[in-house]
């Protein structure tokens, strides 16, 4: 498993169920994950050289190896590896390129324009009647999209990625789309290129405060079911939008193997694509694995060897699942680091702790990232998931510990 996140270990903690896993190595891991190797996740040569040497079939986690094409150079070492190529691997790699992808494959996503000049962009969205969204072209760890009101924070958002280069290179060009207001949901499939089959719909919360407020995050809690996608809209989802973009990636000769998720903004009842991911989401996964009654191994198995449509369908616990980030203070900005953090062994409920920005010193688990940890519980209702989380996320203690307390809210509203 490469990462070291909390998608990652979650992911680490759903494969070792599997009797036909014996060992899983995570590289470089966390404070929570087991048989840490410690290879950097941009060390394409030292993690094709670890999988080699002990016969592994690796899982990549986060977007960045995957966009520096770690699955072409696998493939090329004849290694088993579950992921897209590079250049799959665009789809969230270059908001324009996926863009530009949508629109010639009629995928509904909103009207947008491409800009590298920060004046023209300026007076384009002076010429505008409505609200826009200002994104960084390349990857930014889920931070570079800027939701504006009105004008002037247009403007600013056009001057905070183009010329304070806020996100580097990757704010090199941008796109200001229409903002398109209404309910947001995750719907993420598993493809093997030719097919592809939904996960459990799930719900992110992306601000970093309560009621949505704040800015944007790589996410701060979520919960699986959603009742906001039903039976019929999941359809229209599935057939419109993730069975499109399949296709549409085979018939221009880039077939996709992965985890595809699209962003989903609803309005008026109609499904738009806000952007793809080319991996599974987090902290979407941690509720979504918790609630998985099948083994996941043998699903990554077949999208590698392009045999999914063999496998029967995914089954899944009927209980909700939530999941509350715990963060640092001062994320998404600067926070400190090493703090000791303490209260593991007080949870009960069966909750599972996935951790995220941790490391292990001296026996003892210190915090050493934005996003630090993920509890996650499960519940009969949503209702009462929300609750069990929300009892073990207060068993844990540190001294800079933030968490936002409406985790699953809104779902309930639809229930």
């Amino acid at each position: 498993m490469i990462g070291s996140g909390g998608r990652e270990h979650a992911l680490s903690w759903k494969l070792s169920q599997s009797n036909k896993v014996e060992t899983v190595f995570t590289a470089p891991g966390n404070g929570g994950t087991q048989n840490n190797v410690s290879i950097g996740i941009s060390d394409l040569d030292g993690l094709a050289d670890f999988a080699q040497k002990n016969n592994c079939f690796t899982v990549v986690g986060p977007e960045d190896p995957l966009a520096a094409g770690i699955v072409d150079k696998f493939n090329k070492l004849n290694l088993k590896v579950f992921g897209p190529s590079q250049k799959a691997a665009q789809l969230e790699s270059s908001k324009i390129w996926a863009k530009d992808f949508m629109k010639r494959n009629d995928i509904p996503t909103a009207r947008f324009k491409i800009f590298d000049d920060a004046q023209k962009a300026q007076e384009y969205v002076k010429s505008l009647d409505y609200n826009v969204v200002v994104k960084a072209d390349g990857l930014a760890a889920g931070k570079g999209v800027i939701v504006c009101n009105g004008n002037d924070d247009a403007i600013s958002a056009i001057q905070t990625i183009l010329v304070k280069k806020m996100f580097g290179d990757a704010g090199n060009r941008i796109i200001i789309e229409e903002r398109i207001d209404g309910i947001e949901a995750s719907y993420i499939a598993l493809s093997d290129g030719d097919v592809a089959i939904p996960m459990a719909s799930s719900q992110d919360h992306k601000r970093i405060f309560d009621d949505d407020k704040g800015p944007n995050t790589g996410g701060m809690g979520a919960y699986s079911p959603t009742p906001i996608i039903d039976d019929e809209l999941a359809k229209i989802i599935q057939e419109e939008i993730i069975e499109k973009t399949i296709n549409a990636m085979k018939n221009e000769g880039i077939p996709f193997k992965g985890f595809l998720y699209a962003g989903i903004m609803l309005r008026e009842g109609k499904p738009y694509v806000l952007e793809y991911n080319v991996r599974m989401g987090d902290p979407e996964c941690q509720p979504i694995t918790m609630r998985m009654d099948f083994d996941l191994y043998d699903y990554f198995v077949a999208c590698v060897e392009g045999k999914l449509s063999s496998l029967p369908p995914t089954s899944w616990k009927s209980q909700f699942a939530v999941c509350v980030v715990l963060a640092s203070k001062g994320y998404p900005a600067s926070y400190p680091k090493n703090d000791e953090i303490t209260g593991f062994d007080s949870i009960t409920n069966g909750a599972i702790v996935f951790h995220a920005g941790t490391k292990k010193h001296n026996d003892k688990i210190l915090s050493n990232g934005g996003r630090v940890l993920g509890v996650t519980a499960l519940g009969d209702t949503l209702d009462s998931a929300i609750t069990n989380t929300y009892n073990a996320a207060e068993q844990i203690a540190w001294s800079n510990k933030y968490l936002r307390k409406d985790i699953g809210q809104k779902g309930l509203s639809y229930i």
